[in-house]
């Protein structure tokens, strides 16, 4: 089995509170990628960033004092361009950059029938992409995990580069093109 993780696609990170121009921009992108993964067959789970009210007394908050992603507002909702290809598939919520609940939800799958490759894609390359690679090949050390660079977008274009040149020692395949 092959999985497409969809990393944080939300409004808070490509037009909100963190938004940047090179998020907004992969929007096609990205939904171009999980259209491609629907028909190829691939299990398709997306991540989403979640917060709640007390954001700002937590350790993150004190380090990245921009309320984002808190539950049940706009900016916590997955873009809408691919809001319909949440349905039927799974969203995990995850408190933090690295999700526990992705990687028991791999593991889980990986019972099922084994996997593969495990392809991430989203937002923000240097912090949660970056973590849930490093995790997805923890928890599935023989799968390949493969991030596609034209379907990921940094905080900054060069914290994009620096992080998909973080990955390729840890055994991560970095897809360029």
């Amino acid at each position: 089995m092959d999985i497409l993780i969809v990393v944080d696609m939300q409004n808070d990170f490509v037009s909100g509170a963190l938004g940047t121009q090179e998020a907004f921009d992969i929007v096609p992108y990205v939904v171009g990628r999980v259209a491609e993964g629907i028909a190829r067959g691939e299990e398709i789970l997306f991540t989403r960033d979640t917060h709640g009210p007390d954001y700002m007394d937590t350790q993150e908050g004190k380090h990245l004092p921009v309320p984002h992603c808190i539950r049940g507002t706009e900016g916590w909702e997955i873009i809408p361009q691919l809001q319909p290809d949440t349905v039927g598939r799974t969203v995990i919520d995850k408190p933090t950059f690295g999700s526990r609940a992705l990687g028991e939800e791999l593991a889980r799958l990986n019972e099922r029938e084994p996997v593969g490759k495990i392809t991430l894609i989203g937002v923000c390359t240097d912090i949660c992409v970056l973590s849930n690679a490093l995790l997805a090949k923890a928890f599935l050390p023989e799968a390949e995990v493969v991030v596609e660079a034209a379907c990921c977008a940094g905080v900054t274009p060069e914290a994009h580069r620096t992080a998909l040149e973080a990955m390729k020692p840890c055994q991560i395949t970095v897809k360029e093109d």
